[in-house]
């Protein structure tokens, strides 16, 4: 076990515990100073045994700091703890889908289940609401989208849709019924102008990425050709929702603020599922959406994995990586949810007493014993650590904590700062647990230090670049205006910042005329710099100014 805990963060750390300051807080700086990484990560608390916002925010903030870290040494194997989870979703699925398979279309009588009376009633009120939602069919032509990420035939250092539209796409074989339509595409015609080559495939590839500081999160890499329509159901989908009432852009504040307020009247439950993503299972697709848009969905998506050397068929309907993966939960999560309040004497109203994005889950406090069981029966499995439905003082969704009302939701640190920018950024978490203190205990709490040596790290002509949180990591944030440095050109008032100075170019030139001319279409790419700039294309920050107000 290689140790890459830099000195620096070790004694930044050290500095945070012992200004926070709890014993639990004192506790985790021995076993830091010690290095002992596996007993740091197996601490833990739970809000439900703490009386005031303020002793939980000290413990929560130590266990915390330090859990996302992907650069802490210890001894799990992060990758088989994500293989693990994701063969454990499928052993779920496949039980789900053979107690779901007398629910399916085709039996003319479905059994009774005692644990969860009227479970045939609950699915026909379920699937009309999801047609109301959604309507009965998806459109005809679809026009797809390209996503940031890799796919199955480009890996993640090309991934550009320049760089896509250059290589051989791969599709799974029932994905085939769109080909026509692909053909019919800019990115199919620059395809047909280079006398490319179709990769037909299985399915999607295994594949994980960093979670915590224990396990990576599994995921699956999609045929490029599947993967462009997928997105662009998940954007019809989300598009058909809002009329609904459900906006994708201002759910995480909504969801949010609920915690907040049902934190303080208990109102609303917040429950949280294990591994949903990877337990939404064939049948439940199938009893629940409209047979035409199930055919579409089915075609578009993987029905198998490749995982190391062997293909697995899957239970699951689809993986994290799926382009419709998000929207299609959420619905079925949502429509469940309104389902059994309607059928228990509730309202079951999206986004009125019902609020769902993904996997994030608000139904009232008074319904939550209702929907857990529902939840269970068609597969899912409830985190009790991270579900709260009963009278603690605690709720949380969507990245928003609370405790009676006051926001504990901890900073991560969770990487290695190896240059300024990633210090500023540090640095601004450290102002953000400031923050929360103050606003948890009410009076001013004291991490001077913990900050100042956060910014001692950062060198002396980029330490200047400070200003307020509403510039983001461009700054430190300061909220003393007369430690800005600013100038006036024009009436225009300027702030020294540390500004993005250089991008990886991938220029246009290296490639074909009719994928430039795709690129164009698409709108993808800047067509003044001649080139598309990557994801992690950022190769270089400089000092310089802003304009702020």
């Amino acid at each position: 076990m290689k140790n890459v805990f830099s000195r620096e963060v070790k004694d930044l750390t050290c500095r945070l515990f012992d200004g926070l300051g709890s014993p639990l807080a004192l506790a985790a700086k021995k076993l830091v100073v010690e290095s002992k990484w596996d007993e740091l990560l197996e601490l833990s608390n739970d809000p439900r045994s703490y009386s005031t916002a303020i002793s939980y925010y000290l413990d929560t903030q130590a266990i915390g700091f330090l859990k996302k870290y992907a650069d802490l040494p210890n001894s799990a194997d992060r990758k088989a703890a994500a293989v693990k989870k994701w063969w454990d979703g499928e052993r779920e699925c496949y039980l789900s889908n053979e107690r779901l398979s007398p629910y399916l279309p085709q039996h003319a009588q479905a059994p009774v289940d005692e644990r969860v009376g009227g479970i045939d009633e609950l699915f026909s009120l379920t699937r009309k609401i999801i047609l109301e939602w959604i309507g009965p069919r998806p459109p005809s032509l679809a026009a797809g989208r390209f996503g940031p990420g890799a796919t199955f035939s480009d890996p993640s250092r090309k991934a550009t849709a320049p760089e896509k539209m250059s290589s051989d796409p791969s599709l799974t074989r029932d994905a085939v019924w769109y080909l026509p339509q692909w053909l019919g595409t800019q990115w199919g015609s620059a395809f047909a102008a280079r006398h490319g080559e179709l990769s037909f495939v299985r399915g999607n590839r295994f594949g994980t990425a960093p979670k915590t500081s224990k396990t990576h999160r599994a995921t699956g890499v999609e045929p490029s050709i599947n993967v462009f329509y997928q997105l662009f159901y998940g954007r019809v989908l989300t598009d058909r929702l809002l009329k609904a009432g459900w906006d994708k852009r201002l759910m995480k504040e909504v969801h949010a603020e609920i915690a907040r307020h049902s934190s303080i009247t208990r109102e609303f439950a917040t429950l949280d599922l294990a591994n949903a993503s990877d337990t939404v299972c064939k049948n439940l697709v199938k009893i629940l959406l409209p047979p035409a848009w199930f055919e579409v969905l089915d075609d578009l998506r993987s029905k198998f994995t490749r995982h190391g050397k062997q293909w697995v068929r899957l239970e699951k309907f689809s993986s994290m990586g799926n382009g419709f993966t998000f929207e299609l939960e959420t619905i079925i999560f949502a429509a469940l949810c309104c389902a059994t309040l309607r059928k228990n004497g509730g309202r079951g109203v999206l986004c009125d007493d019902v609020f769902v994005f993904g996997d994030d889950i608000i139904v009232p406090t008074v319904m939550a014993r209702n929907v857990i069981p529902v939840l269970q029966f068609c597969g899912f499995k409830l985190n009790k650590e991270k579900s709260f439905y009963g009278d603690e003082p605690f709720r949380e969704s969507c990245g928003g904590d609370y405790f009676n009302g006051k926001p504990v939701r901890p900073f991560h640190l969770k990487k290695e700062p190896r240059n300024p920018a990633a210090w500023i950024s540090l640095c601004n978490g450290i102002y953000r647990i400031i923050e929360t203190l103050n606003g948890v205990n009410g009076s001013h709490w004291d991490l001077t230090e913990v900050h100042k040596f956060a910014t001692l790290q950062i060198p002396n002509r980029i330490r200047s670049c400070r200003g307020p949180k509403a510039l983001g990591d461009i700054v430190i944030w300061e909220d003393d205006e007369s430690e800005w440095r600013t100038s006036w050109r024009g009436g225009i008032r300027y702030l020294r910042s540390y500004l993005p100075s250089e991008h990886r170019l991938i220029r246009y030139s290296k490639f074909h005329s009719d994928v430039i001319l795709a690129c164009a279409t698409y709108g993808t790419g800047n067509s003044e710099l001649g080139g598309v700039i990557p994801r992690d294309g950022l190769l270089r920050s400089d000092v310089g100014e802003v304009a702020f107000s």
